[in-house]
């Protein structure tokens, strides 16, 4: 997955969490939605590295 994707499906399993109360569930999205950023903070070194 992308680093946009896995933020995203963070997000809303962060949303979801809180909606039915389910810690476990929401603590999950917030480490995928953290997860995806460092992802795309990577993807975006690589890319400055290649000169892209």
């Amino acid at each position: 997955m992308s680093g946009k994707s896995d933020e995203i499906k963070g997000r809303v399993k962060k949303a979801v969490g809180e909606l039915t109360g389910n810690q476990r569930l929401k603590q999950e999205g917030q480490i995928d939605k953290v997860a995806g950023k460092v992802k795309q903070g990577v993807d975006k070194v690589k890319r400055t590295l290649q000169g892209k």
